[in-house]
C-alpha cells in the first residue's frame, strides 16, 4: 500500500503517483465547519477524513522568551489561521495588541465571515541607522526549545506514513513586520543595508532553528518550507536588480542550510512570481506555491510548460473566484484540470491557492477533496 509520504516524494521526484497528492491550507471558520461536518474534535481527524497527505510542524511552536521580553504581557499560545495541525503559535497579548517572537504588532480585525490579524504598530519603523537597529531587543536561539518536536511528529504521524514539512520562516515578510512595508520598500532602493541587517540578524535565528530542529526531529523531516511574499499579483514588489543584489543572497545561505541536512525546499510567494523562478531553480527550489492562477503569466498550463521539468507545483485551486463563487460542478472542472495539466508526470501537490477563507462554502471545499478527482 502507497503511503501519504511516499506519494508526495514520487511526485516530487518527477514519477506519476497513484493519484495526486494533496494538502489542505484554511482559516480557523472553515476548520471549525469541516469539525462539524465530520464530527470530530481536531484538525488531525479532518486530514485523515479528506485523504490529505502533508503535515507541518513550525519554528515558531517552539518560541520561549525570555521574562523580560514577556514582562507586561500574557503569552497566548493562539491557533494562527497558517497552521495546518492543532500547533501552538506563540503570541503575546499586551491591550489589544498580538505580539510575536520578533516584536512586530497586530491587532484582531472583523470581517464578515471571521476574524484575522493585521499589522498595526512596526516597532523599528523610525530606526535612522544600523546603530538602531544594533540597539533592537532580537531573538535569539536560545529563545526557542525543540525539545517537544519528536513528540509532536510522533503525534502527527506515528506509523511514519504522512509527508512532513518544517515551517522555518520569512527573511523579508518579517522585516518589513518590524520596519513597515512601504518604508522597507523605499529602504531597498535608498538605504539597502538596513534591510539587509534586519535580514542579517533574522537569518541567524532561522539557521540556528533548522539545525535544532533537524536534530530534535530524529529525522524525519521531509522538507524545508520557506515563504516570503516578493510579488503583488501583477508583478514583482521591487526591480529584479534589487531582489538579486539584496534578498537573493540571504535566501541563497538559507536554501543552502537546508540542502546540507538533504532537505528539499518549498517556497511560498503570492502572486506574479513568473520573473525569479529561474532564481528559485538556482537556488534550489523544489516545490511552489501557493500558485495564484489569476495572477499575471502564472497560468497552469505555462508553468507546466516552461518549468515543470525542474520544478513542481502546490496549490492553484482558485480562492478567490472558483471557490467561493463557483458552483460545486465548477470546482470538481477545476480541480480535474489542474490534475491533469500541473499532475501530468508527477510534480504537482493539490491545494488551494491560499488558506481556504470563510466565504468558501463547505460543499465547495468538500467537492474540491473528492478522492475521484485525483
Amino acid at each position: 500500500m502507497t503511503t501519504s509520504r511516499n506519494r508526495v516524494l514520487t511526485a516530487l521526484s518527477h514519477r506519476q503517483p497513484d493519484r495526486t497528492p494533496v494538502d489542505l491550507l484554511a482559516v480557523p471558520s472553515i476548520w471549525d465547519k469541516l469539525m462539524a461536518h465530520f464530527n470530530v474534535h481536531n484538525r488531525e481527524e479532518v486530514l485523515r477524513a479528506l485523504q490529505v497527505d502533508c503535515r507541518r510542524v513550525s519554528y515558531d511552536s517552539y518560541a520561549i522568551p525570555p521574562e523580560r521580553v514577556t514582562a507586561g504581557g500574557v503569552v497566548d499560545w493562539t491557533d494562527h489561521p497558517a497552521c495546518t495541525t492543532t500547533e501552538r503559535v506563540y503570541r503575546l497579548r499586551k491591550n489589544d495588541r498580538l505580539m510575536d517572537i520578533w516584536g512586530a504588532c497586530r491587532r484582531l480585525a472583523e470581517n464578515p465571515f471571521g476574524v484575522y490579524e493585521e499589522l498595526a504598530e512596526y516597532p523599528l519603523a523610525k530606526a535612522d541607522s544600523i546603530a538602531d537597529l544594533a540597539a533592537y531587543e532580537w531573538p535569539s536561539p536560545d529563545w526557542f526549545d525543540f525539545s517537544g518536536l519528536s513528540a509532536e511528529i510522533k503525534e502527527l504521524d506515528s506509523a511514519g506514513e504522512v509527508h512532513i514539512r518544517y515551517r522555518i520562516g520569512s527573511l523579508f515578510e518579517t522585516a518589513w513586520s518590524l520596519r513597515g512595508f512601504e518604508q522597507t520598500l523605499i529602504d531597498l532602493a535608498e538605504s539597502p543595508d538596513i534591510p539587509g541587517y534586519l535580514m542579517d540578524r533574522i537569518l541567524e535565528v532561522h539557521l540556528a532553528n533548522l539545525d535544532a530542529a533537524v536534530r530534535a526531529s530524529g529525522g524525519r523531516l521531509d522538507m524545508v518550507y520557506y515563504y516570503d511574499d516578493l510579488a503583488s499579483m501583477e508583478n514583482l514588489l521591487m526591480s529584479p536588480a534589487a531582489y538579486r543584489r539584496i534578498i537573493k543572497p540571504r535566501q541563497e545561505k538559507l536554501l543552502e542550510a537546508a540542502r546540507s541536512y538533504n532537505l528539499p525546499v518549498m517556497y511560498h510567494c503570492d502572486g506574479s512570481i513568473i520573473k525569479l523562478i529561474p532564481d528559485l531553480i538556482d537556488l534550489g527550489v523544489t516545490l511552489l506555491n501557493p500558485i495564484q492562477v489569476n495572477a499575471r503569466d502564472m497560468s497552469a498550463a505555462s508553468l507546466k510548460e516552461k518549468f515543470g521539468d525542474r520544478l513542481s507545483f502546490h496549490g492553484g485551486v482558485d480562492i478567490v473566484n472558483l471557490l467561493p463563487k463557483g458552483t460545486v460542478e465548477d470546482v470538481r472542472q477545476g480541480v480535474k484540470d489542474l490534475v491533469n495539466i500541473l499532475g501530468h508526470d508527477g510534480g504537482y501537490i493539490l491545494a488551494p491557492s491560499h488558506h481556504l477563507q470563510g466565504d468558501t462554502p463547505l460543499e465547495n471545499v468538500l467537492a474540491m477533496y473528492d478522492p475521484s478527482l485525483r
